[in-house]
């Protein structure tokens, strides 16, 4: 399931940022020089670097890589596979679950995993296409060692799926980099807790979903929402569009209360249906921002905006259901 993989990028992400003050600390202690045009949000850029500098970054870069993906490894083999039965290797078909919400996480997570160290790789003076292949792919090859740890567990299993979606993800972020050097279409997520009225439901959201929001935002499906927000100016560069400005298509879904059908046993072993609560895929339109296209010269707001650029801004939103049922939003997390 996805929840597997979005951890792993928090994990990654943690480890990233505790190795980046290191990096930084050595960033103050070269001297190195700053080159805004490149640099795309994350610390400064790397062109132009004498070599030794470069050497040295790139050494930086490896060591934060290795610890930051070992470490997250590790970690994630302690919550989730240590105390889990193992098996011999075998695949599992899971692409009807979730109505492919969790697929859905997986591009994102490969996508948002292969930005980040592909951008750091930058930073370290690499080639811009060297750079794009070797973080852009990282995603992937992250999360597919996770699935050889699904493979061998009793629990789950190898999914090709995941790996399709994992795959989509980072071609999506390499695609684009080798055609345009940017990122005109960026995936992106946003999310919103839900409040469940019926008692049942509210119990059954627990188990599922965990009762904290931390878990809520990981794993309750009828809750996300995943984005592919456009930037308009970069496909009409001679219009008078703000740079910043995006228009975003979203997906999600509601209704979802089991991985296949919204059937359970609960904690006496009485079966439960709910099958009058119908499993529903939701379609949005709403605005956007790219928060990399706003202008700072600031590193420390520049990384920031790079970070949060992955996350979907609230916004007014329209959406449309797979029942035909249209509704407007004022303000959609």
């Amino acid at each position: 399931m996805w929840n597997k993989s979005v951890r792993f990028l928090v994990l990654f992400f943690v480890t990233c940022c505790a190795c980046s003050t290191t990096l930084t600390a050595q960033n103050d202690t070269l001297a190195l020089p700053t080159d805004t045009a490149t640099g795309a949000g994350f610390w400064d850029g790397g062109t132009g670097l004498p070599a030794i500098q470069k050497k040295r970054r790139q050494w930086w870069v490896g060591s934060a890589n290795v610890a930051a993906y070992g470490g997250s490894l590790v970690l994630l083999n302690e919550a989730w596979y240590k105390n889990e039965p193992r098996s011999k290797f075998h695949t599992y078909d899971d692409n009807k679950e979730w109505l492919q919400m969790d697929k859905t996480g997986h591009a994102w997570t490969a996508y948002t995993t292969g930005r980040l160290s592909s951008q750091i790789w930058q930073w370290a003076g690499m080639e811009h296409k060297k750079a794009v292949w070797l973080g852009g792919l990282s995603g992937t090859a992250y999360l597919t060692v996770i699935e050889f740890l699904d493979a061998y567990s009793a629990k789950w299993g190898f999914s090709w799926g995941d790996m399709a979606a994992n795959l989509s993800g980072s071609l999506l972020y390499i695609g684009q980099e080798l055609a345009w050097k940017e990122q005109r279409v960026q995936l992106k997520f946003s999310f919103h807790a839900n409040k469940y009225s019926d008692p049942m439901l509210d119990t059954r959201a627990d188990e599922l979903f965990g009762k904290g929001l931390y878990e809520r935002t990981l794993k309750d499906y009828n809750a996300q929402t995943y984005w592919l927000s456009a930037n308009i100016h970069s496909f009409f560069k001679e219009s008078n569009f703000p740079k910043w400005l995006n228009m975003a298509v979203g997906y999600g879904a509601d209704g979802m209360w089991g991985g296949y059908e919204n059937k359970w046993e609960d904690k006496d072993g009485n079966t439960i249906t709910r099958y009058d609560i119908p499993r529903k895929r939701q379609f949005f339109l709403s605005p956007d921002i790219d928060l990399t296209k706003i202008k700072t010269k600031s590193k420390f707001l520049r990384t920031c905006f790079f970070m949060l650029n992955a996350i979907k801004i609230p916004a007014p939103a329209l959406m449309l259901d797979s029942k035909g049922k249209m509704k407007f939003y004022p303000l959609y997390f």
